[in-house]
Formats: structure tokens, C-alpha cells, sequence
């Protein structure tokens, strides 16, 4: 397991903090703070830009201030997100002017999964304001499109494949209607089929999502993988066929699960680095959260057999490929208590000793950057890392939110900003506008 070196003293800390303030690019809050990084990215094709939680404000403001910037001076063709694939592909066809929704608010209506406010949110709408505004200003150089990685849709992207089919090819439509048919037993419910399939309750659906993928793929090549509305169902049935195999993995260990979450993630990424619209080379910002986008090998959970999106970027694109990490160490976030509850604002407890937020707490600014590959030496000391996803337990904070990371091997920058405030929900609801809860809380210490 990766741990951290010798506990350092009180003295080597405070050393390694000035070395810190020597080495920062320090944030004004101006449109220059993040030339260094642009300096940084150079000609790089993909731009994964990371969080450390799913409901910080700043995080959310930050990377698409630093995507606008990459679209407008980097010539960069599309923004691929931490989202389902159909709920995202209809805010892409929003944005490219190609949507009867009325505005970005209806384009993100098809988030309604647990948790809505990850991807509606003020931030998120007012980014997809700007990239309709800057497509419908460019479109003769051709538009940036918008897209989800990710594999929880899998009824949702199987209804997609049959409308698709249904539209050009009834009789293909019934053959796919019959393969899907596998699913029908269980419901709504995908954790319910995987939990039968990996257990001997029932027939896997395997072979026959792998053959819907394989028929639709064939008619893609066919027509010369031009036709925009059969990729994306070509993408829905390869997300089924991956979820298929997810949903199994489920019950037989994290794992094995989030390794085929986040290599699904790759190979979207991956197609939609070989499309290019207006006959530009794909150049892609991937958001997502630091725990996707940190490389793995750099990790706890590297060590433990995860793999990640950052890790498989890298060793597919090299140098081609920037990795931008973020941190805070106090503050508040938009975040569940337990799976499929309100979201609330929830404070942030300050970030615990030894960790790397701590350390950058030290720094004694409110907001900097660091290049790490031109970071102290002793920064690639193992230190604990906090990661609040859609679900955070200040009770259990450190065994719920941190694990040892080497930053300096697992991104190739960092930003910090020492204390944040909670994403506003579109629909922020009574337990989210609530007071906050004391600084004591939850121990009432």
C-alpha cells in the first residue's frame, strides 16, 4: 500500500510551506491567472481538468473558465464530462444549434439521475450559455461539441438504440428489441440484473448486447461513420454492452467494477478522438473528478489494482495529454449523506495533518497554482489526499475521503483554493438553502 515516508516535523513542514509560497503562481482572479498553465499545455490534444469534490463552486467556475480559454486560443473541438452519454449528447445537440430546447436550462433537463446537481448547477448552465454563444459566432470553423463518458444509463441508452432503429430500420429494431428483452425481468433496476446474472439467478445478457453492438457498429463502417445519428446510437449500444459487463462486476469487487467504469470512459474518449468536425484534429478537455483523472499509479488505489482515466491517457497520449488536479481545505460543498438523498450544504472540515491540503493550507494564500514537475522535491512525499464525491461523511471523513497519493506523479498541475463555497443546485431545494451547520459539527467538539 502506498504510504506516507517518516512523519514530518513541525519544522520540515514549515520549510517545505515557504518552498511552496517560492514555487506558486499565485491567483489574482483575472484572465491571466491561468496563462502559465495554457504555457503549460502547449499543443496537448487532451486536457483533463479534475475536482475534488462534485459540489464545489470554485471547481466548477474554474475549469470552464480555463476550457473557454482552451476552445477560444487552443482550438479545442470538444468538452467530454463525468455524465451519461444520452443525457449529455442532448445538451451537445443544444449547443450546436441542432435542439428544439428552449434554453440551456431544458438542454440539461435530461439530468435527472441521482445526483441532478452535479451537472445542473448555475456553473454548468452558464458554460453551456457561452459554448452555444461561441459555436453559433464560429460555425464555419467548425462547432465544439459536449459529451458524457460515463455508463450508468443503460435503459435510458437501450430506449435510444430502439427510437434510432425504429426511425431507419423497423425490422432491425425488432431484432434489437428481442436481444434487449433479457433485461425486461428486472425492471428499471440494472443493479437487480447484476446482482442475478453474478450469482446464477438468471440468464446474463452478454452475448446478446455484444451482438447489438457488433450489428450497429457494422452498419457505422458501412456508411463511412458520417451519419452523426447513428453514432450516437453506435455509442449507446456500446455503453449498454459495457454497463452489461459493469453491473455483473458490481458483486464481485469495487475493483474489477471501477476498472471497466473508467476503461469505458477511455474507449469513449478515445471514438470521439478520431471524429473531428470541420476537418480539425480532435482536441478534447475531459471534467471529471480528481479520482478519475489523477493517474491511478500514483495512488492507493493503484496499489490496490485501479486503473483510472488519467492513468490510460497518459500511456495513450504521452506528453499529448495535460493532467490538472484541485484542492481546498476548508469551506462548504453540495453533497448527499447517504446515496439517492437531497443534496445539502454541508461544511467542509478543515483538512486534516499530514495531508496535502493541510500543506497547502501552510502556504498562507488564498488561491495558487503549481507546476509540479517544477515542485520541491520533498512534495513527492506520499501525503493523504482528500476526495468528496457526491456523498460526504465529516464523521468518517478520514476513512470515508482520504487516501495516500504522491501529487507530483499524479498530476501534472495543481490549483488550490484554501476555502470554497458550496455549487448552487438549479434546483437547490429546503435542505440545500438551510443554515449551514456549526463549525463543531458533527462531533460538537
Amino acid at each position: 500500500m502506498l504510504a506516507s515516508g517518516p512523519k514530518a516535523t513541525p519544522q520540515a513542514t514549515a520549510a517545505l510551506a515557504t518552498a511552496l509560497r517560492s514555487a506558486a503562481l499565485m491567483m489574482a482572479g483575472s484572465a491571466q491567472d491561468f496563462d502559465p498553465l495554457l504555457e503549460r499545455i502547449g499543443d496537448a490534444q487532451v486536457v483533463l481538468i479534475g475536482e475534488a469534490s462534485h459540489g464545489t463552486h470554485e471547481f466548477y467556475e474554474l475549469r470552464a473558465q480555463i476550457t473557454q480559454r482552451l476552445i477560444e486560443e487552443k482550438g479545442f473541438t470538444a468538452v467530454a464530462v463525468e455524465a451519461d452519454w444520452p443525457d449529455a449528447y442532448r445538451v451537445n445537440r443544444y449547443v450546436r444549434g441542432e435542439a428544439d430546447d428552449a434554453g440551456a436550462n431544458a438542454a440539461l433537463g435530461g439530468f435527472q439521475r441521482f445526483p441532478t446537481w452535479m451537472w445542473r448547477n448555475t456553473e454548468v448552465l452558464g458554460f453551456v450559455d457561452w459554448l452555444r454563444q461561441y459555436n453559433g459566432r464560429n460555425a464555419q470553423d467548425g462547432k465544439v461539441g459536449f459529451y458524457g463518458l460515463d455508463l450508468y444509463s443503460l435503459h435510458s441508452s437501450v430506449q435510444a438504440v430502439l427510437d434510432y432503429l425504429q426511425e431507419t430500420d423497423p425490422a432491425a429494431a425488432q431484432r434489437a428489441r428481442h436481444r434487449y428483452s433479457c433485461f425486461d425481468h428486472y425492471g428499471e433496476d440494472p443493479q437487480a440484473y447484476g446482482y442475478a446474472a453474478s450469482f446464477g439467478l438468471g440468464e446474463t445478457c452478454e452475448d446478446e448486447v455484444i451482438e447489438q453492438l457488433r450489428e450497429l457498429s457494422r452498419r457505422a463502417a458501412m456508411s463511412g461513420n458520417t451519419d452523426e445519428e447513428l453514432f450516437f446510437a453506435e455509442q449507446n449500444a456500446r455503453l449498454v454492452a459495457n454497463a452489461e459487463a459493469y453491473y455483473r462486476s458490481m458483486f464481485r469487487g469495487r475493483d474489477e467494477s471501477w476498472n471497466l467504469r473508467d476503461t469505458h470512459m477511455m474507449e469513449t474518449l478515445q471514438t470521439l478522438m478520431k471524429r473531428s468536425d470541420g476537418g480539425r484534429p480532435a482536441k478534447i478537455v475531459v471534467w471529471a473528478h480528481n479520482s478519475h483523472l489523477g493517474d491511478a499509479r500514483a495512488t492507493e488505489m493503484g496499489q490496490r489494482g485501479e486503473l483510472n482515466l488519467g492513468q490510460l491517457a497518459r500511456q495513450q497520449y504521452r506528453d499529448r495529454a495535460v493532467l490538472v488536479g484541485f484542492s481546498t481545505y476548508e469551506g462548504t460543498v453540495t453533497a448527499a449523506s447517504n446515496w439517492d438523498e437531497p443534496a445539502q450544504k454541508k461544511r467542509v472540515r478543515p483538512g486534516l495533518a499530514g495531508s496535502y491540503e493541510s500543506l497547502f493550507h501552510e502556504v498562507g494564500v488564498p488561491a495558487f497554482q503549481l507546476r509540479l514537475d517544477a515542485a520541491p522535491a520533498e512534495l513527492a512525499t506520499p501525503r493523504l489526499q482528500r476526495a468528496i464525491g457526491v456523498i460526504y461523511r465529516p464523521e468518517t471523513e478520514r476513512m470515508s475521503h482520504y487516501f495516500h497519493t504522491s501529487v507530483t506523479q499524479q498530476f501534472d498541475w495543481m490549483i488550490h483554493i484554501d476555502t470554497t463555497r458550496a455549487l448552487e443546485p438549479l434546483e437547490p431545494g429546503k435542505r440545500w438553502t438551510s443554515t449551514e451547520p456549526p463549525e463543531t459539527f458533527p462531533s460538537g467538539l
